[in-house]
């Protein structure tokens, strides 16, 4: 119960909460109790997305406020630090397709950095320096051995993964600069490969695939790490731990929807890595957070989305 009163009394900033992994994670801290503040500029998201997890929250809903922003937007974000005290941010906001980075690298760099120093300069000038970092797995960029740990050597393949390094660097730079800030970089899995002639078991690429429910929990479970004394600037893996190639996920795909999928075999896209899953044992002992499904409940939940909205968000036929 003290937990929850807790909770209830911080006031968390989620930058891109009306995306996939971001809006999730909002539900979760509103029905964790938390009060929560969503900016986004709805590039890859809408604005439906902030309407259902209201309605998912029941009374907890008007514990939710949401702003559309660009986080390159100095003036605007400096008026909304103003008016609202946070006790913490949770930043998830950038562009994240990795072919795109490779076609349009400035768009990603401007977006990404640009987005985040602005972010994290309107933080410390109003003495709000708690931060949990939504990163990749892509800063391993190609690892030699597999699992990866919190300890492996960084790179990155793709301008998005580099963004995501870039920013991991400036964290640790800040905290270095000034030991009053509590940040915490999560490491979630990278995105899906083409191409089917890699040294693999089936010739598709293998990564980590997370439950979004699993991953907003991890989210969260940074979040209250955050108030442990001990914390400076920590990394953690989210993730199953386990290595899944793309044809295992597509067959998980078909038996959740009972549908045959059909292929088309493209070639290897620029900038993916060939194998890539984390450890997360480390998350597992410090944050004490654990995955808990798999991919039979991943595929499950998303055939049920997208069977009753199979034009996406804003179809007249869609349901939360």
């Amino acid at each position: 119960m003290g937990e929850s009163i807790a909770a209830m009394a911080q006031n968390i900033l989620v930058t891109g909460g009306a995306g996939y992994i971001g809006s999730h994670t909002v539900l979760q801290l509103l029905l964790g109790g938390y009060k929560a503040v969503v900016v986004d500029n709805l590039d890859n998201s809408s604005e439906i997305a902030i309407k259902r997890v209201q309605e998912l929250a029941g009374e907890y809903g008007p514990n939710l406020s949401f702003h559309q922003m660009d986080l390159r937007d100095k003036p605007a974000l400096e008026k909304l630090f103003a008016s609202t005290e946070f006790d913490a941010v949770i930043h998830f906001a950038g562009l994240k397709a990795v072919g795109e980075s490779v076609a349009k690298p400035l768009m990603y760099y401007n977006n990404n950095l640009i987005g985040t120093i602005t972010l994290l300069e309107v933080m410390a000038a109003h003495g709000c320096k708690k931060l949990v970092f939504s990163s990749s797995a892509t800063v391993y960029g190609w690892p030699k051995v597999v699992p990866c740990t919190e300890e492996f050597p960084l790179s990155a393949t793709n301008p998005y993964g580099r963004t995501k390094l870039v920013i991991e660097e400036i964290c640790r730079d800040i905290y270095q600069s000034d030991s009053g800030w509590k940040i915490i970089l999560l490491r979630r899995p990278a995105l899906t490969v083409f191409g089917n002639d890699y040294s693999t078991k089936d010739g598709t690429g293998v990564r980590d695939y997370i439950h979004v429910v699993d991953l907003a929990d991890g989210h969260i479970a940074a979040l209250c790490k955050l108030s442990d004394p001990s914390v400076g600037c920590e990394v953690y893996n989210l993730g199953t731990g386990k290595g899944t190639s793309v044809l295992e996920m597509v067959a998980a795909f078909e038996k959740a929807s009972r549908k045959k999928i059909p292929l088309v075999i493209s070639g290897r896209r620029p900038g993916d890595a060939e194998i890539v899953y984390a450890s997360t044992d480390k998350a597992e002992h410090e944050l004490k957070w654990k995955a808990k499904y798999g991919i039979e409940e991943m595929c499950r939940d998303q055939w049920n989305w997208a069977s009753k909205n199979p034009y996406g968000y804003g179809s007249p036929d869609s349901t939360a």
